[in-house]
């Protein structure tokens, strides 16, 4: 079966422990700017929101992409870059929703989360992050789990209005 990469905001503390496991795991370098996940700060409300790619079954990243470099791999159900097919002309990057792949300067290519299959298919960032906002789960599981991160927010946001 295949797994997916779930996050729950509400557990992020905003560590950013997953952001250099990432980086270190792809690039051997702790550097937060080539990390494939992203922390979002939001210091005013203290809220941080993790975000990777979410493996769309529809990926428009991999159907702009004018050189297929962008590819499913069945087995992991996950989408990679092909290095030597990437032109770097971008589409991909405009093409994704949620900003999740990202044209990176010093080598001109797009780099996404790829659930770590270009390296051994086991997600570093899931490792290393203590407060558990990043779990690796079998498909089925990750609904459960999203609906259980929907239901928290909305009882803070309940208390915070009947409060």
């Amino acid at each position: 079966m295949a797994k997916i990469l779930s996050i729950i905001p509400e557990r992020c503390t905003a560590c950013r422990a997953c952001e250099l496991a990432c980086s270190v795991k792809h690039t051997g370098e702790f550097n937060p700017a080539r990390s494939r996940i992203k922390v979002s700060i939001f210091l005013e409300e203290a809220v941080y929101i993790p975000t990777a790619c979410t493996q769309c079954s529809e990926a428009w990243c991999a159907k702009i992409c004018p050189t297929t470099a962008i590819l499913r791999n069945d087995d992991y159900m996950a989408y990679y870059v092909v290095d030597d097919k990437c032109v770097g002309c971008k589409m991909c990057v405009l093409a994704c929703p949620f900003g999740a792949i990202e044209l990176y300067a010093d080598h001109g290519k797009a780099e996404k989360c790829d659930l770590c299959l270009s390296v051994d298919g086991d997600p570093e960032c899931v490792k290393f992050c203590t407060p558990k906002a990043l779990l690796f789960t079998d498909e089925d599981e990750g609904p459960k789990a999203k609906q259980a991160a929907t239901a928290l927010r909305m009882k803070e946001v309940y208390k915070e209005v009947a409060g």
